[in-house]
């Protein structure tokens, strides 16, 4: 990454980062996708253990993976100051991080699992899948974590192609052990929705083998010779890596546990409610990969011109990322609009499930309309190291506001199930608007403080 002059050439070298981790969270999104729709292809049981099952893995998993997103503004910030050779040291520290988390969700999880299960109005079958999926899921969580440190330090570094090539290459093997698993071929046992949670296990894997060979290996990852030394555990490094992460994981937490305590709350209606509300909210999640990727790449240029000391420049980028988010979220609100009964038809054949999804999709045109406006803004905070507010903010705008409004809404109105939407769409709007004006007083702050010191 080098820095830009013109705006041109902003709007060049963001595009030029942005594409790579677009495709690249498309591609970690697929895999979820393809467990999700190919699951359906068994039985409906099988979509609801399977969606009940994801719902609760993926706030621990963003949540936790939004901690290691530590390393991102860290590195980022480090190599726009001209700090290379403290860059190992990091990384490495991260990835220490990244194993302890990994073994305490292990250990947590073996206590907790089982209770939150029961605590559900599941059908005996969907609970079963459910757990089942998680515990084959989970035999690769230290490599996904391990993976995600390494993959943070590539996007800071602004080679996200590299990562793009990494996941398409993933992609292939999470489809082709899903099918051997999910349907039992070629003498391997029929698992059902479970065997997802195996091929996403060893795909976790294979991630992990292939970023490190290339780190080691290729420039311009090898120059910086992340393995060549074994550091010592340093608190003082954790530490940094923790009040910068902690309150990005819990912002990312906040914002995703609030689907899988819907999900929860959704249980007291049937299986055709559940698997149509997953449905669609597994799709408004593969929408919301577009401005998360204009977020992270928001996080690498911001925290690189913000290194630099060239706050001017960080605004800019800012605006630009902003803008683009707004524009791509109206045209895909146009097209899933039009398009929203192929979307259905694209996870079941289900008269019920289908007729009903098709409804949901309705409420996700607002909520990813929301997502464009809040995304990037966190994104552009991250980037100057101000993650706090994002915390806060997730905070209240989904717990605080969206899910008491939608509980309401769903249980004191005729809305039903649709209520709890309702609620997520008001909070995360509200939240939109806290941002903004979080950002704005950032960016005035960091302009007139480095004009002071000139």
């Amino acid at each position: 990454m080098k820095q830009a002059f013109t705006k041109q050439e902003k709007i060049k070298q963001f595009l030029i980062i942005l594409v790579p981790i677009l495709i690249t969270q498309l591609g970690m999104f697929s895999m979820n996708f393809f467990d999700t729709m190919m699951s359906s292809r068994v039985s409906a049981n099988d979509l609801a253990g399977v969606a009940i099952g994801s719902s609760l893995w993926m706030p621990v998993f963003t949540g936790l993976s939004g901690i290691l997103m530590g390393i991102t503004p860290i590195v980022a910030q480090l190599i726009g100051a001209n700090k290379k050779k403290d860059v190992p040291f990091s990384v490495v520290q991260g990835l220490y991080v990244a194993i302890f988390m990994s073994l305490i969700i292990l250990v947590i999880g073996s206590f907790v699992l089982q209770p939150i299960l029961n605590n559900m109005s599941l059908d005996d079958e969907v609970a079963r899948i459910a757990k089942d999926y998680l515990i084959a899921l989970s035999m690769g969580i230290i490599p996904l974590f391990i993976y995600t440190v390494l993959r943070n330090f590539i996007d800071a570094l602004g080679q996200t192609r590299t990562t793009m090539f990494i996941t398409l290459l993933s992609l292939p093997i999470n489809v082709s052990f899903n099918y051997l698993f999910i349907f039992g071929k070629l003498g391997v046992p029929e698992f059902g929705g479970v065997g997802a949670g195996y091929a996403t296990a060893i795909t976790y894997w294979c991630l992990m083998l292939i970023t490190l060979g290339i780190v080691v290996r290729r420039e311009p990852f090898q120059s910086y010779r992340i393995f060549k030394k074994l550091y010592a555990f340093s608190f003082t490094a954790w530490k940094e890596i923790l009040i910068i992460g902690v309150p990005i994981g819990l912002a990312i937490f906040f914002e995703t546990s609030i689907f899988a305590a819907v999900t929860l709350l959704m249980s007291a209606y049937n299986t055709v409610t559940i698997a149509a509300h997953q449905v669609a909210i597994n799709f408004a999640s593969f929408l919301y990969m577009i401005p998360l990727s204009i977020s992270i790449a928001l996080t690498i240029v911001v925290g690189f011109e913000a290194g630099a000391k060239r706050f001017k420049d960080a605004r800019e980028y800012s605006y630009i990322g902003i803008t683009m988010a707004i524009g791509v979220s109206f045209l895909c609100a146009a097209w899933l609009y039009f398009f929203r009964t192929e979307v259905a038809m694209m996870y079941t054949n289900d008269e019920k499930v289908l007729r009903l999804t098709t409804q949901f999709l309705l409420y996700a045109i607002f909520f990813q309309l929301s997502d464009a406006l809040q995304a990037p803004i966190q994104g552009a905070l991250r980037g100057y190291k101000d993650v706090n507010t994002t915390f806060i903010m997730a905070l209240v705008s989904y717990w605080v506001i969206g899910l008491p409004l939608g509980y309401m809404l769903a249980n004191f109105t005729s809305l039903a199930a649709f209520g709890y939407w309702i609620g997520l769409i008001v909070g995360l709007a509200l939240g939109a608007i806290g941002l903004s004006y979080r950002l704005i007083l950032v960016q005035k702050r960091n302009v007139t403080s480095f004009s002071e010191i000139e």
